[in-house]
C-alpha cells in the first residue's frame, strides 16, 4: 500500500480503521519529498510534522476527530506558519522567520493538519511560470522540462507528484488555477474576502486571495470549508457560511464567453475545453453563447493595478525593519542596495511600472483609468450571471510550455494569465479542473467561474463533471 496515493477521504478512512498512522502517513511523505527533484520545496518542516502527526494520531484515538486531522499538506512559502522560514522566495526574506501564523494555518492546525513543508513560488507571487524563484524553478512532474506554472508553482507540482495530500497557495492574477491546469490537479481560487489574508505576504491587495489545490473536488471543497470565515484581523474578510449543494448539471446554464475562444487560444487546448463543455451538455446543461466585452482589456488593466499596489506594499522591504540588510554609505544607500541585492528582476521591473503609474501627471491617466476600466469589467460578469449560473472557460490559453521558453519576453509570459485575470478583476470565484491531455500528455483545466460567493455551486458542477471528463 503507498500511503502517498491518498485523497484526504481514503486517508482519513484508514486513519479511522486504523490501518496506518499520521506519523507513518507523514514520514512516507517526507521519504517521498527528500527523493524528489522537482525543486517543488523551499523548506522541509520535518520536525514540525512529526510533532503535529503525533499530536493526532492521540486525537484519533479517542475517535474524535474531524477530517483534516493528521492528514498531511504543504504551504505556498508566502503564508506565514509561526517559526518557520517564510521566504516568498526572494533573497530580500531568505531567512525570515515567520513570528505568527496567519489565519488560515491557525485554523488549519486547529483541524490537526500535519505541515509537510514551504513550497517553491514565483518570487513575490509575481510570475506565470515558477521560474522567477530566487531558489530555482519548479519542474513539472508530467515533463520535467516544461514549467509548472505561477505563482503557485511548488504547491501544484507537490500535489501533482503525490508529495502532499493537499496544499495552500494564493492567487492574485492566477496563481492557484494556472498551475493546477498546467499539472494536472484541482485548484480554487474563492471569492475575494471569503478567505483571510492575514498572513500572507502581500502582493496586491485587491486581488490577493488565499485558496487550497488538491486531487480532487471533494477535497478542495473540505479544505475550502476549514479555512473560509470571517476574520477580525482582515477587514476585507467576509462572513461565510458555505453551505454545501448537490446541484447537478442537469438544467443548469453554462455560460461560453466568446471572446476566450478567439485568436492564441491553442488548438488542442481548445479542443479539450470544447469537449468538456459537450460532456456537461450531454448531462443536461443547457449551453448559453455569452459575451465578455471588456476582456481585452483585463490584461492590461490588471498590469497596471498589480504593480501599484506592488509598488506601495514592496516598499516596507527597505534593508531596516526585516529582511535582508546590506550596508552602505547612508540610510538611502542603505534601502538602494538592500533593494538592489535583495530583489530579483520581475519584482523591480513591476515596482518600476507601479512607481510610475502612480507618479504625479501619470496617476489619472494610468491608475485612475485602469480602475474605471476594472469597473467595465465587473459589469460585464454581473450582466452575465443574469443569463447564466457558472462560465465555462479554457484556464490558460496553452498547456505547460518549456523552461526558458517565455523568460525573456514578460509581454507573452503575461499572457499566459489572459483567461484568469478578469474575474480576478471582479472579485469572482474560479475553479481549475482536469478536463483532459494534449498528445504530448500535458495536462489542461477546464475553468468554472461562478458568481460571488457561489463556490458550492462551482464545486457541485465540477463534482458531477469530474468523472466524465
Amino acid at each position: 500500500m503507498d500511503l502517498t496515493e491518498f485523497t484526504i477521504k481514503q486517508a482519513h478512512e484508514g486513519l479511522k480503521k486504523k490501518e496506518f498512522s499520521s506519523i507513518d502517513l507523514a514520514k512516507a511523505y517526507l521519504e517521498k519529498i527528500k527523493k524528489s527533484d522537482l525543486n517543488a520545496f523551499i523548506s522541509v518542516t520535518e520536525d514540525l510534522a512529526l510533532t503535529q502527526a503525533e499530536e493526532a494520531d492521540k486525537k484519533i484515538l479517542t475517535g474524535e476527530f474531524g477530517m483534516l486531522c493528521g492528514i498531511p499538506c504543504v504551504i505556498k512559502d508566502a503564508i506565514m506558519v509561526e517559526g518557520q522560514r517564510c521566504t516568498a522566495a526572494s533573497k530580500i526574506l531568505e531567512n525570515y522567520i515567520a513570528p505568527y501564523d496567519a489565519t488560515v494555518i491557525k485554523k488549519l492546525k486547529e483541524a490537526g493538519a500535519v505541515i509537510l513543508g514551504k513550497t517553491n513560488l514565483d518570487e513575490f507571487a509575481m510570475g506565470a511560470s515558477g521560474e522567477t524563484s530566487a531558489f530555482g524553478a519548479t519542474k513539472n512532474p508530467y515533463d520535467k522540462t516544461r514549467v509548472t506554472g505561477g505563482t503557485s508553482s511548488g504547491s501544484a507540482a507537490a500535489v501533482a507528484a503525490n508529495e502532499a495530500i493537499y496544499t495552500l497557495g494564493s492567487d492574485t492574477g492566477g496563481s492557484i488555477r494556472q498551475p493546477a491546469s498546467f499539472c494536472g490537479v484541482v485548484g480554487l481560487c474563492p471569492t475575494y474576502g471569503a478567505v483571510s489574508r492575514y498572513g500572507l505576504i502581500a502582493h496586491a491587495s485587491s486581488l490577493d486571495q488565499i485558496g487550497p489545490m488538491a486531487k480532487t473536488v471533494e477535497d478542495v471543497e473540505t479544505v475550502f470549508q476549514a479555512i473560509s470565515g470571517k476574520d477580525k484581523m482582515d477587514a476585507t474578510s467576509v462572513e461565510y457560511k458555505f453551505e454545501e449543494t448537490k446541484v447537478g448539471l442537469k438544467g443548469f446554464k453554462i455560460g461560453v464567453p466568446k471572446e476566450y475562444f478567439a485568436k492564441g487560444l491553442e488548438p488542442e487546448v481548445e479542443k479539450i475545453i470544447r469537449s468538456a463543455i459537450k460532456k456537461a451538455k450531454n448531462a443536461g446543461a443547457k449551453i448559453v453563447e455569452i459575451s465578455l466585452p471588456s476582456t481585452e482589456f483585463a490584461l492590461a488593466c490588471y498590469y497596471i493595478i498589480g504593480p501599484s499596489e506592488i509598488s506601495a506594499n514592496l516598499a516596507r522591504f527597505d534593508g531596516i525593519k526585516y529582511g535582508l540588510s546590506v550596508p552602505g554609505k547612508d540610510l538611502l544607500d542603505v534601502y538602494l542596495k538592500s533593494k538592489g541585492q535583495g530583489f530579483g528582476a520581475e519584482v523591480k521591473r513591476r515596482i518600476m511600472i507601479g512607481t510610475y503609474c502612480l507618479s504625479s501627471g501619470y496617476y489619472d491617466a494610468y491608475y485612475k483609468k485602469a480602475q474605471e476600466v476594472r469597473q467595465l469589467v465587473r459589469h460585464d460578469f454581473a450582466k452575465a450571471f443574469e443569463k447564466v449560473d457558472l462560465i465555462f472557460c479554457p484556464v490558460s490559453p496553452f498547456p505547460a510550455f518549456k523552461l526558458g521558453e517565455k523568460l525573456d519576453d514578460p509581454l507573452t509570459m503575461y499572457l499566459a494569465d489572459i483567461y484568469t485575470i478578469p474575474s480576478k478583476l471582479a472579485g469572482l470565484p474560479g475553479l481549475s479542473l482536469p478536463a483532459g491531455k494534449t498528445k504530448d500528455g500535458l495536462p489542461v483545466g477546464l475553468q468554472i467561474i461562478g458568481n460571488h460567493f457561489q463556490e458550492n455551486k462551482i464545486l457541485g458542477c465540477a463534482e458531477e463533471l469530474e468523472p466524465i471528463l
